[in-house]
């Protein structure tokens, strides 16, 4: 039996070993529960890697920048993603806490970067649950275009909340048959692809299609760079395994099993998909130049579906297009209560988000986040929209700063590992090809974050590249803003808090 400190630093931990697993039990009130099994552990990292973006989006990147193009992008991105995860993957499975990357931040680098980070990925999912609701309404105005979009909002929003306020394990069950499904409706679309490229199902295109026109590269270089942030969005969210790694029952085992298959994951749905959409439409397809949820029927999924003769095509993925913003929505609200809980507990946020009920469920930060979101909704519906657009703009490039959060979270952690005497054997998950990895990820990250205001720059578009770019200053404020109030000094790796190991680790 062995003893260590919470995340809080108030909790013992009690952990016995039965048939090489340990077990975790909290004694106080005020602390999560971990009621997540390996198998929601595992879902949730794969319905982290599949929504909208593939579904809808994947189409207008072939259109702009080519099949070819379309495929390096999504490559260069799932690159990142990959390399990304694995130093996830090696801190969460180490430190499994619910504020993960905040966490790692304020302990490693220091209380203001993991204030500014934390803040700005509760704001990023907060958003994100506002988006979901929207779309969500939007998709339904295909069977019932009669009823009031915020009547499906206000439902769907409900929903969300129930499954959250319930328990942990509530959350990871309705995560995890939701990516049943969208993993389902890809793997039926690879197949029904590749039958139809052999000729199997009609007659194949054969690479016509990546000799038309410009193809396979359009626009060149340039119709890469503006595919790069289509890409990392349709990637984002995978980094929630990190945020559940808190209530995962054996994070130990979990979250090295779910990182080992995050590669495979990416190069089965995306890559794949990609390749089959790529080979039988051609990008000059004027349905692939819609990215939008408002029109399901051409969606590239769609379009495909139909000439492999499935009936009601257009039906069956909206269905599933539903469940990818359904899961979406679901999965930003329990982030953003997560960061929001672990952001109090640590004194950066009122102490009231920081309890929980008897269930484990932080119901206060839940209860502000989905107020939250549903203001943002409610601005997308008063005139004209605008206040809602600017608050989208702003959360645009938050995923891409946390990403980056990660790569430095990752060489400060394990500087910190090193330097206080720790050996390498000791991790239950280490990071292949340390340190490159979190360094390639990180400049990635950087010329992406960058580079996606390239055209308003170049065309001197102010607007637009306020647009493009205020997250960055909005980030660095909180950053600087709690630095000038607090006076807090940086992270000192030879004494920074390595406690609340996995759970394998006394």
């Amino acid at each position: 039996m062995g003893e260590g400190v919470s995340w809080d630093g108030r909790v013992t931990r009690t952990a016995s070993r039965r048939a090489g697993r340990s077990y975790l039990r909290t004694t106080m009130d005020g602390e999560l529960k971990r009621g997540l099994s390996s198998r929601h552990m595992n879902m949730i990292a794969i319905g982290g890697a599949i929504g909208t973006g593939l579904f809808v989006a994947s189409g207008a990147t072939i259109s702009q920048a080519g099949p070819g193009g379309a495929l390096v992008a999504y490559l260069a991105m799932g690159l990142m993603v990959f390399l990304l995860m694995q130093s996830l993957g090696e801190m969460s499975s180490y430190l499994p806490v619910p504020g993960a990357f905040e966490t790692y931040a304020t302990r490693f680098v220091s209380p203001s970067f993991g204030f500014a980070l934390g803040w700005n990925y509760w704001f990023n999912w907060a958003i994100t649950v506002a988006a979901e609701l929207a779309a969500a309404s939007i998709v339904m105005a295909y069977w019932w275009p009669s009823v009031p979009s915020w009547i499906w909002s206000a439902g769907f929003l409900a929903l969300l909340f129930l499954l959250n306020v319930l328990s942990a394990r509530a959350y990871g069950e309705g995560e995890f048959w939701f990516a049943i499904i969208k993993v389902a409706a890809v793997l039926v679309f690879l197949v029904l692809g590749i039958l139809m490229i052999a000729g199997i199902m009609g007659s194949s295109p054969g690479v016509s299609n990546w000799h038309h026109g410009d193809a396979p590269f359009v626009k060149g270089f340039g119709g890469i760079m503006t595919v790069f942030l289509i890409a990392g969005f349709s990637f984002q969210g995978t980094e929630l395994i990190g945020i559940a790694a808190g209530e995962s029952k054996d994070p130990g085992t979990a979250i090295p099993k779910a990182t080992k298959q995050i590669f495979w994951r990416i190069m089965i749905f995306y890559i794949g998909a990609i390749a089959v959409i790529g080979l039988l439409l051609p990008y000059t397809d004027p349905n692939l130049l819609a990215g939008e949820v408002t029109d399901v029927a051409v969606s590239p999924f769609t379009l495909v579906l139909r000439r492999a003769g499935v009936a009601a095509a257009a039906a069956v993925m909206n269905a599933v297009i539903l469940t990818s913003v359904l899961s979406a929505g679901n999965s930003g609200l329990y982030a953003s209560t997560r960061m929001l809980y672990a952001l109090a507990r640590e004194g950066k946020a009122p102490s009231i988000l920081g309890t929980t009920n008897r269930r484990g469920v932080p119901v206060p930060a839940l209860i502000v986040t989905t107020l939250v979101g549903a203001a943002c909704f409610a601005a997308s519906l008063v005139g004209s929209g605008q206040a809602y657009t600017w608050l989208v703009n702003i959360s645009g490039l938050c995923g891409f700063i946390a990403w980056i959060g990660i790569a430095i979270c990752h060489i400060q952690f394990r500087r910190a590992f090193l330097t206080q005497g720790h050996d390498l054997s000791e991790l239950p998950y280490r990071a292949r090809w340390y340190p490159a990895g979190p360094i390639v990820a990180g400049v990635l990250c950087v010329i992406v974050t960058l580079g996606q205001g390239r055209d308003a720059v170049l065309s001197g578009d102010v607007t637009g590249m306020v647009v493009a770019y205020i997250t960055i200053p909005v980030f660095l404020a909180l950053w600087l803003g709690h630095k000038l109030v607090t006076k807090a000094p940086r992270a000192d790796l030879s004494t920074a808090d390595l406690s609340t190991a996995n759970l394998d680790h006394d």
